[in-house]
């Protein structure tokens, strides 16, 4: 990971809250920047981009200047629909931050948003966040949610990218549910998977201090208290309990609205 971070941006507070995040993760990665504007034109303009557009982008970008004055940032304003316009930057992007919910955004909304359509069908990981993920931005650890799917493999090497770029602890975290006649310790398969899936990347990052977590409970609960102690928090887009033609698990969903901390999706793409 390391060339390129891009966030979109639409003029609202949670954007810029974005754009804070992105610069960040631009100035850990030694990456280049760039601030995309989706501009979907509603009737026909002597100018477009819409000088508004131009002048929104722009003052984006010196926000994230101001956070991380060594990094290079771009600006574009792109006409078209945003997901289709931010699913196109993120074939050249190592990540995509977006704020989890925009200008016009409806509280409470899920399915059809741009977050969860953009992980849905972005070509590299996605980032959410909220107005309210500003302060503190390196307390706690990188947690982990571990089920063993498809996409939390490709998740695990990025969490693992993360702490080590934030010099943070990793905690992997399994959520496992419990059985109603013996609701005693984890049973041995969780471990295993739990085992299983980091199997190797400890190698790879040796510095990172890694702690492995059991919780009894469903996964969207368990992983959206472990985000209040959490720094980021990072999930396959789908799980194991995936349901055929859903694109993005309702886990995820879950978490990438009402998670205490930024969030990464990260979707299998091969």
């Amino acid at each position: 990971m390391g060339s390129l971070v891009v966030v979109g941006v639409d003029g609202s507070a949670m954007s810029l809250t974005a754009v804070e995040a992105a610069a960040t993760a631009a100035a850990r990665r030694g990456a280049a920047l760039r601030v995309v504007h989706a501009e979907v034109p509603v009737k026909p303009r002597l100018e477009v981009p819409d000088p508004a557009s131009r002048m929104l982008v722009h003052e984006a970008a010196a926000h994230a200047l101001e956070v991380a004055p060594d990094v290079v940032v771009t600006t574009s304003v792109v006409t078209g629909d945003v997901v289709h316009v931010l699913e196109a930057e993120s074939q050249a992007a190592d990540l995509i931050v977006v704020g989890s919910r925009g200008v016009g955004g409806i509280i409470g909304l899920l399915l059809g948003s741009t977050p969860v359509s953009l992980a849905a069908h972005s070509h590299c990981p996605v980032m959410t966040v909220r107005e309210s993920h500003r302060p503190p931005a390196d307390a706690g650890p990188v947690v982990l949610g571990v089920d063993g799917s498809p996409d939390c493999d490709m998740a695990v090497d990025v969490a693992f990218a993360e702490a080590a770029q934030r010099q943070a602890e990793l905690v992997a975290l399994h959520a496992w549910q419990p059985d109603k006649d013996s609701p005693g310790a984890a049973p041995e398969s969780a471990e295993q998977l739990l085992a299983q899936a980091i199997a190797g990347r400890t190698d790879t990052y040796p510095d990172i201090t890694v702690r492995l977590d059991l919780a009894g409970g469903k996964a969207g609960e368990v992983l959206l208290e472990a985000s209040k102690a959490a720094q980021l928090l990072v999930v396959g887009a789908r799980g194991r309990g995936g349901i055929a033609g859903l694109l993005l698990g309702s886990v995820s969903q879950g978490l990438m609205t009402h998670a205490h901390c930024p969030v990464v999706t990260v979707r299998r793409t091969t």
